[in-house]
């Protein structure tokens, strides 16, 4: 069942929201320490200031039902998702899948870029995925990537599209993977701007590892050691850093925001690449669907069922690849090839973890490119 949905938080939230704001116990600092040691307290007070008086997230609400939105049950579960038809002569259905701490917000500004054109164009499904935004949540163990791939099948499939494309960053990488794993008959491309950080491919007995694989191992492990705190909590104790997030604004907020600031192009000036308003309708979104628990707690979820690839496991469909030089840790080409069958790999100059959001045209145009040479 596919039903027509229209954003509409209730006020009473939005005034609690920045009641809750207004009243933040802020913390000390160590001078001129910047984001060393985390969110920078003058950067979330200014936000936080701005948040409570002059944002709007009503504004938001009305771009976000500019578009088609839609509510669908599949397996007993709530998906919320935007379809919008491509407008060119010829069009690809092409399943967009975000990741965390973006939500289906981060895609939007691709939506025109690749609906409008007068040759090839794609009719665009962006879902939340499950435990995000206003999709509905799992109560029971199990809700990983692998069973979201699952969900967007049967999706697609409820939309009558038998093929499709497929594309995701971040989580959406690793849904997108599942996706074409299990159902390469029906997608005819993968398009990544990452690769999940659990992918090993398989490796013979006594196969030597490459110097370059060694030495993206080394900095992984290094960046995870400054960088990766997060993502151990969100995988082992989710529900215990989420009873502060929940209940704090500006806590979600800190937590969020150096993410965007940590993995994005910005050169020290995170405004550079998104406005107060984009940082604020992402947290605010968490806010008002209370979703920041099911959200991290895919990572609990994923670390139980990691895209280790066994002997046979090869995803077989073209896949294109766009690496973005502020992006996490990428393995070498070839250890990549050695899973995916790369037929695109674009080294872009500029962006990061986030590319819809932070560079929505070249990510775009890639996309275009790749599909349109796969045909």
């Amino acid at each position: 069942m596919i039903e027509p949905f229209r954003v509409n938080v209730p006020q009473e939230i939005l005034d609690d929201l920045r009641g809750k704001i207004s009243a933040t116990r802020w913390p000390d600092e160590l001078v001129d320490s910047g984001w060393s040691y985390g969110t920078n307290l003058a950067y979330l007070k200014e936000l936080a200031a701005y948040w409570a008086t002059d944002f709007d997230w009503r504004k938001v609400e009305d771009e976000i039902n500019a578009y088609p939105n839609f509510i669908a049950v599949i397996d007993s579960v709530r998906i919320h998702f935007l379809h919008i038809k491509g407008k060119g002569k010829q069009t690809i259905p092409l399943l967009i899948t975000h990741g965390w701490p973006g939500l289906f917000l981060e895609m939007m500004k691709l939506i025109p870029l690749l609906t409008q054109a007068d040759d090839l164009s794609f009719d665009v499904v962006i879902p939340s995925v499950v435990g995000f935004g206003f999709s509905g949540t799992c109560s029971q163990p199990g809700c990983d990537s692998a069973f979201v791939a699952e969900v967007w099948h049967k999706l697609m499939s409820e939309l009558g599209y038998k093929t499709y494309g497929a594309q995701g960053g971040d989580i959406g990488a690793g849904i997108s993977t599942w996706l074409a794993l299990k159902h390469p008959e029906s997608v005819i491309g993968l398009h990544l701007n990452y690769i999940p950080g659990s992918y090993k491919p398989f490796l013979h007995e006594n196969e030597s590892m490459p110097e370059d694989v060694k030495a993206f191992q080394r900095s992984a492990s290094d960046w995870s050691a400054r960088e990766g705190a997060y993502a151990q909590q969100h995988s082992s104790k989710p529900l215990t850093l989420a009873y502060g997030l929940n209940d704090s604004p500006t806590g979600l907020c800190a937590w969020i925001v150096e993410k965007f600031y940590g993995w994005s192009d910005h050169q020290g000036n995170l405004e550079t690449v998104f406005a107060k308003d984009d940082l604020l309708a992402n947290v605010t979104l968490y806010w008002v669907t209370q979703t920041i628990h099911s959200s991290i707690r895919m990572y609990n979820e994923n670390s139980k069922r990691p895209l280790l690839f066994r002997e046979h496991d090869f995803v077989r469909v073209p896949v294109a690849f766009a690496k973005f030089p502020k992006e996490l840790p990428t393995p070498p080409r070839a250890y990549i090839e050695k899973g995916y069958n790369i037929q695109r790999w674009t080294e872009m100059n500029t962006g990061g973890h986030f590319a819809a959001m932070e560079q929505p045209h070249l990510l775009a145009r890639d996309i275009r490119a790749f599909f349109k040479g796969i045909g």
